[in-house]
């Protein structure tokens, strides 16, 4: 199999077989991954913070 068949059956395939999401589905899967990417954030920065905190208390009663 050559190259120019490779590129000429991967442009058929994607041009004929695969089924692309529509405009409001793009739209829908952008706000899911902001808000997951929100939550995360908030959860990652709520630990960072405990930690901080946690780890001033215990250099406190160290020192």
């Amino acid at each position: 199999m050559g190259l120019k068949t490779y590129f000429k059956e991967s442009y058929t395939e994607l041009v004929h077989k695969v089924t692309w999401p529509t405009w409001s589905e793009l739209q829908n899967s952008a706000v899911l991954v902001m808000v997951a990417t929100l939550i995360i954030a908030l959860i990652v920065a709520l630990m960072d913070f405990s930690f901080s905190n946690l780890m001033e208390f215990v250099y406190g009663l160290l020192y």
